[in-house]
């Protein structure tokens, strides 16, 4: 640890700025899987897209990110192998987020939707193996990234398959379709509201001093969602439509009412997102900031809301200057979405997001958000799909995680033999 000790402004400033060169990578890439669908529907434009994902990413990385952040930054490598040389852990921290960081830049800049997730997953793997062999690996808590990354996309695809097989049964293939929105709004209307305040209640008051149990915020976020759906039926009693004009019209009529609601569920889905990958950035900088400023590896968590803050900062940044890029690829090349087609991809996507993030699971909020986009393309068909676009997805998830890995053993060699 002389080494730290005598570089130890440098080292804190080499953390800090590959935390925030990393959480600059996942505004820049992920921003797709919050506010793509929203675009992609025509709900909202690019600029109000930015807007409002910044402000709702910003918010729930700060207010509801711990939970994850410790587990990437304490729970894929075994940090007692490192307590006799705690310095290989600061190296191995600051390489895995300078090789993440490289990564999402190329694939940002060429417009491909990776996973973050595994991105860093792979890179702490990989600098665990470079410094103490594979024993540094708490495989089991791999296999349970590995198993959520395949069970997420499911799980994505059939709540958004089933919410979209809802809304045909009971609104489109209806002699009424405008009749039958009015009937059915208030009950989407309703989820909107419920897992919007889910969110919030459940999990975005933990860092602002406000405790509920699971029960009280259970009962507080239904009684949110019957709100909502209350105040859409006034709003749908309001609105003259013609039910008479031609089924055509009557679409675009639904479709129409549909709008408003996407802006809550991508609103809900840019907190959700916000709140499972900061930890992507946070977890490994507050590890290696730890341990720079303690000497030591500890076993208590090092995210403290000051670099939620920052992390925060990081993914509006990237979210601001090159979001636009990716979020092409979901909201346009996978399927044509529409207002009813995208709320579903959308609140699916939120509704498992928040659920893995609230167990504290480093999900891939890519593999959750293209699995419900392609759900609702499943509803109407497998030649709805680009099958074009989901391969070279594919291909890239499958490409991330050895990247990653690859490009921080190598950086970890590297800062190794610099400072030795």
């Amino acid at each position: 640890m002389e080494i730290i000790a005598q570089h130890q402004t440098l080292f804190l400033a080499l953390a800090l700025a590959c935390g925030l060169y990393m959480t600059w990578g996942i505004g820049a890439n992920d921003v797709a899987n919050a506010m793509g669908t929203t675009v992609g529907s025509g709900a909202i434009t690019v600029r109000q897209a930015v807007v409002l994902a910044a402000t709702m990413e910003f918010l729930g990385a700060y207010l509801a990110g711990g939970a994850v952040a410790d587990t990437i930054a304490k729970g894929i490598i075994d940090g007692e192998l490192f307590v006799p040389v705690p310095h290989l852990l600061v190296f191995g921290m600051i390489a895995a987020l300078l090789a993440t960081g490289i990564w999402l830049m190329v694939a940002t800049l060429r417009g491909w939707p990776v996973s973050t997730t595994h991105t860093i997953v792979g890179a702490v793997c990989g600098v665990g193996v470079a410094a103490l062999g594979v024993d540094a690996v708490q495989w089991e808590t791999m296999a349970e990234i590995v198993a959520n990354w395949f069970i997420s996309p499911v799980l994505g695809g059939l709540v958004s398959l089933l919410l979209t097989l809802s809304i045909r049964r009971f609104i489109f293939n209806t002699r009424d379709p405008v009749g039958q929105a009015r009937k059915w709004a208030p009950v989407y209307a309703f989820l909107v509201g419920w897992i919007v305040s889910l969110i919030v209640v459940v999990k975005g008051l933990k860092h602002v001093d406000i405790t509920l149990g699971n029960v009280e915020g259970q009962v507080l976020a239904v009684a949110i969602g019957i709100v909502v759906a209350i105040a859409a039926r006034l709003i749908m009693n309001g609105v003259q439509l013609d039910a008479r004009a031609d089924r055509a019209f009557q679409y675009a009529s639904v479709e129409r009412l549909f709008i408003p609601q996407m802006v809550f569920t991508g609103a809900a889905m840019a907190f959700a997102h916000g709140s499972n990958d900061v930890a992507n950035g946070i977890g490994p900088m507050a590890a290696a900031i730890q341990i720079i400023e303690t000497q030591a590896v500890s076993a208590t968590s090092p995210v403290t809301p000051l670099m939620l803050f920052i992390g925060g900062l990081g993914i509006v940044a990237g979210l601001a200057t090159y979001g636009y890029k990716v979020m092409a690829t979901l909201g346009h090349k996978i399927t044509e979405l529409t207002p009813t087609r995208a709320y579903c991809a959308t609140i699916a996507a939120a509704f498992v997001t928040v659920a893995a993030s609230g167990f504290g699971l480093p999900v891939s909020t890519t593999h959750i958000a293209v699995g419900a986009v392609m759900g609702v393309g499943i509803a109407r068909g497998i030649g709805a799909l680009d099958l074009r676009v989901v391969s070279g997805i594919v291909v890239s998830w499958l490409v991330t995680v050895p990247v990653g890995a690859i490009l921080a053993a190598i950086t970890f060699h590297i800062l190794r033999a610099s400072f030795s």
